[in-house]
């Protein structure tokens, strides 16, 4: 038998069927359009906004090093959606955490630990413990957050751009004093 014979023969008798069950033939219908209209009511009474897309910060995998790891998870627990780029996106770049302080006082306690065997080095970590109780006992220093930032660091750009505050808002945070007992 040919192809469009079969065809024919199938379409009649598909069309016959329909033809002598017509509650049957009128629900095959019916049921797709209300679901249709169910979902265009939907869409009409909750209408889609827009979501800017999100670049989120990165976070380094254990494999990074322990510090980066751990700097990742913390800073960034709540998981902030910025608009903008962040910095540690470019490729090659595995934490934009490496000006942190956290970062400086792990280099600088590491760079004393290795070169313990010169005669100097006990010193100065006499030296840095000294002033660390200094700065701990003295309650009077006017520190600001400013001051603990390098001079290329993106704070406050990162702040401005991503966070999106406004610049006086962004100089009234870096001006705001730092109480070294509770840190």
């Amino acid at each position: 038998m040919a192809f469009w014979t079969q065809l024919g023969l199938l379409l009649w008798k598909n069309f016959t069927y329909r033809r002598r069950q017509t509650f049957q033939l009128l629900i095959e219908v019916a049921w797709p359009l209300f679901i249709f209209f169910i979902l265009i009511s939907v869409r009409l009474s909750y209408p889609p906004y827009e979501q800017h897309e999100c670049h989120f910060p990165n976070k380094a995998m254990p494999s990074a090093g322990t510090l980066p790891w751990i700097q990742g998870i913390i800073c960034n627990a709540n998981n902030p959606c910025f608009r903008y780029p962040t910095p540690g996106e470019s490729p090659g770049i595995v934490g934009n955490f490496n000006a942190s302080i956290v970062s400086r006082l792990f280099s600088d306690a590491r760079r004393l630990l290795l070169y313990s065997q010169q005669d100097t080095s006990i010193k100065d970590v006499q030296k840095v413990l000294g002033k660390l109780r200094k700065l701990g006992n003295s309650s009077d220093l006017d520190l600001k957050l400013r001051d603990f930032l390098i001079d290329n660091e993106t704070f406050s750009d990162f702040l401005h751009h991503n966070v999106s505050m406004p610049s006086s808002a962004v100089e009234e945070l870096l001006d705001a004093g730092v109480n070294l007992q509770q840190v």
